[in-house]
């Protein structure tokens, strides 16, 4: 069984943030999801401290290989997870983490002091992939802004911190180090890499917000060169995603250092996604010979 920052895990495979909404799919499913829940832990929407409606519409688009979101966070901020979503969420099979974001230093430690107060947590997600309003730097693509969010917060909690880090960082594995050596349990990547379509007819930017995150196939092999550059430079486990649509593409994330992998754009197209993964990954490790399979998650 996997070990995700002394978290006992029945198996490597979790969901992106803002992936896979467990709350609709359990109304529209019911205990049947459950009994077959297609990940080993759960990772939350972000949260935020207020209330977010998120970016204006038109928020997706598809991309010969991939997808374009300006989604925005939308969520009932930290009372109304707390008061309603949290309650849904600890009815799930596996461990909960919970992702949260704060605008500056300070929203990001009552989120985190809030969270981890909470006995159905089992950890919390760092999102630094987002401007900080208090210096304007994207927190999690600078080693010391990173450095500075996870001091502010580790004393907030127990539960282990995983520092979700942005993947236009000049050095991935720098800031890793950095979110390492201010106390992160984990880190996690990679985001969506910054992109933009066109409306086909008027040349106007097509999302509500003008640009949006790349996700999917497109960004698959940028994932495996980041993955494989922080897992080298730090101890703490690598939550590694980015196009992962097979077992394949979970065992190659594996095979560069990933302590565990997530599934994302994926579970658009296939909610059952994470099973099917997860199937397809034990197959191609039943099929290595056993000192091969040993060098593996």
């Amino acid at each position: 069984m996997p070990d995700l920052c002394g978290v006992q895990l029945r198996g490597p495979i979790l969901n992106a943030s803002g992936t896979f909404d467990a709350i609709a799919a359990r109304r529209a499913f019911g205990d049947a999801l459950l009994d077959a829940f297609p990940f080993d832990c759960f990772v939350s929407k972000t949260i935020t401290v207020a209330p977010r409606q998120g970016n204006p519409p038109p928020r997706l688009w598809e991309t010969a290989s991939g997808m374009l979101n300006s989604i925005g966070l939308p969520n009932k901020g930290l009372d109304g997870f707390l008061a309603h979503d949290l309650p849904e969420l600890a009815r799930l099979p596996v461990p909960l983490c919970v992702s949260v974001m704060g605008f500056d230093s300070g929203e990001l430690a009552r989120l985190v002091a809030a969270v981890g107060a909470r006995p159905e947590v089992a950890l919390i997600e760092l999102n630094l992939s987002c401007p900080n309003v208090e210096t304007g730097v994207l927190v999690g693509a600078d080693p010391d802004a990173t450095a500075a969010a996870v001091e502010r917060v580790r004393a907030e909690a127990e539960l282990p911190l995983i520092a979700k880090l942005s993947p236009n960082a000049a050095d991935p594995a720098a800031v890793a180090r950095a979110a390492e050596g201010a106390g992160a349990d984990g880190v996690s990547l990679i985001n969506t890499i910054r992109g933009m379509a066109l409306h086909p007819t008027t040349r106007e930017p097509w999302l509500g917000a003008r640009s949006g995150g790349l996700s999917g196939a497109a960004v698959r092999p940028v994932a495996l060169e980041q993955v494989a550059a922080v897992a080298a430079a730090v101890e703490v486990p690598v939550v590694g995603m980015g196009g992962v649509a097979s077992g394949r593409d979970a065992a190659d994330l594996l095979a560069v250092g990933a302590a565990v992998v997530a599934v994302g754009t994926e579970s658009f197209r296939d909610p059952a996604a994470g099973r099917r993964i997860s199937a397809e990954l034990a197959a191609i490790r039943s099929a290595r010979p056993a000192a091969e399979r040993g060098r593996v998650g």
